[in-house]
């Protein structure tokens, strides 16, 4: 465990140096969301093109390990909804506070962190899960509220969709990267080269940017927020685990999913919160929360996938 911890211990240092940059005013809200879109559209995309150019797809790609995901994911998913809907709380906002207890970090935080910690082989299950949230829970959002405040989905909302998912950067690299890959082509020298150097930006920047970002953050509505927390921590990893008995999703496949669930809230999930204007301060804690504790809930279960902790 304290092994374990040493080696996540420099990933949130560089999360640390980031929140302690943008609290100090030294790196400002306008640098930082300059460094995000840097990560987000060029050294993260450069990074994930060329993994997936390089996987074997048949071989890594499993119809029981999505199952087993969409499963513990939904699962927690409508308890926290019904927690929220029974506080009281508005369907609009049961969405999001569902929408925050199971959507974590993978792109920014577990794709860097997972790889260099799991070895190379967590590649294809992190892409797999990251794949799941951005295009099945992350539309299913869209249209639950899109739905809830026109009355219905129609194909106005599904033109939306389409449009979101080809010009999430994530998606199209991911997808480019694996078209390559079918061809069975090595990439030229000089543009391996190009994407290993723009790519290896992708991990500090990244960590930077979101330690940056929960400097602006404030606490409110603090015990929905430690619930979420718990939610996205606790409860979205053990149901996943649970999931992958009950699909027969076994051994290091099963230990990076979970460990990927592990993962704290996702920081694109305060950007939708505020671009629908519903509960962002409220998300925003949560992440605030949940970045903290996952310093030794995350080492946590790396330690066990580390150590075998999966049939």
């Amino acid at each position: 465990m304290v092994e374990i911890f040493l080696k996540t211990l420099p990933f949130f240092a560089v999360i640390g140096l980031g929140y302690a940059s943008g609290r100090a005013q030294f790196f400002s809200a306008e640098a930082t969301a300059y460094l995000t879109r840097f990560v987000f559209y060029f050294a993260l995309s450069a990074m994930l093109f060329g993994f997936a150019a390089n996987l074997d797809v048949a071989a890594i790609f499993s119809w029981s390990f999505v199952f087993a995901y969409l499963v513990g994911t939904s699962a927690v998913w409508l308890v926290v909804a019904a927690v929220a809907l029974w506080r009281g709380a508005s369907r609009e906002e049961a969405v999001f506070e569902a929408h925050a207890g199971v959507i974590g970090n993978v792109g920014f935080l577990g794709i860097p962190m997972l790889v260099l910690l799991l070895g190379p082989g967590a590649v294809g299950p992190v892409l797999l899960v990251l794949a799941v949230d951005l295009i099945v829970f992350s539309s299913i959002l869209t249209m639950l509220i899109t739905g809830l405040r026109a009355g219905r989905v129609g194909a106005q909302t599904l033109g939306i969709l389409g449009v979101g998912l080809l010009k999430n950067p994530m998606i199209v690299s991911v997808v480019l990267g694996i078209l390559w890959g079918t061809t069975g082509l090595t990439l030229p020298a000089p543009v391996n080269e190009f994407l290993t150097l723009l790519g290896a930006a992708a991990t500090p920047c990244a960590l930077f940017a979101i330690g940056a970002s929960l400097a602006g953050r404030n606490a409110e509505r603090v015990e929905v927020a430690a619930w979420l927390s718990v939610s996205k921590l606790i409860l979205h990893p053990a149901a996943v685990a649970g999931a992958c008995w009950l699909f027969g999703v076994t051994g290091y496949a099963a230990g990076v999913m979970v460990a990927a669930a592990a993962l704290p809230v996702a920081g694109n999930v305060f950007i939708l919160a505020q671009h629908y204007r519903v509960a962002p301060q409220r998300v925003s804690t949560a992440i605030l929360l949940s970045t903290a504790a996952s310093v030794l809930t995350v080492t946590g279960v790396i330690a066990l996938v580390s150590q075998g902790g999966f049939p």
